[in-house]
């Protein structure tokens, strides 16, 4: 009998096969047994890309690509304005960020380029 990986979930080795799947007793996480076989990382979902395709993560410093305007205000956030310390979060507008001037505010990944 071949060995059936761990949960990549929460890393029980408990798994089981059930049809075309495995199952995990402990936290019922069920995944097929080609995606067993894929990095862990395609598990946490997709990854967030700038404008130009580099990948973003927590903590990086981004530079806006076009003017954007501040909705209910009259501010506008120029070209070239540098953005420290992104987070990264679910949703349409995915980096939340505090914006020199402005303050805190949602960003789409689109309108940005990792510096």
């Amino acid at each position: 009998m071949s060995e059936l990986p761990a949960c990549p979930k929460c890393q029980s080795p408990y798994t089981y096969e059930d049809g075309a799947l495995l199952v995990c007793p402990e936290c019922a996480h069920e995944w097929s047994v080609d995606a067993s076989s894929a990095s862990t990382d395609a598990a946490d979902g997709p990854q967030k890309v700038d404008a130009v395709g580099n990948p973003l993560a927590d903590g990086d410093t981004v530079t806006v690509i076009k003017d954007l305007k501040v909705k209910g205000s009259s501010l506008v956030v120029k070209v070239g304005t540098k953005v420290k310390g992104i987070r990264l979060v679910d949703g349409d507008h995915d980096i939340d960020c505090k914006i020199p001037g402005i303050g805190a505010m949602k960003l789409k990944s689109e309108f940005v380029k990792k510096s």
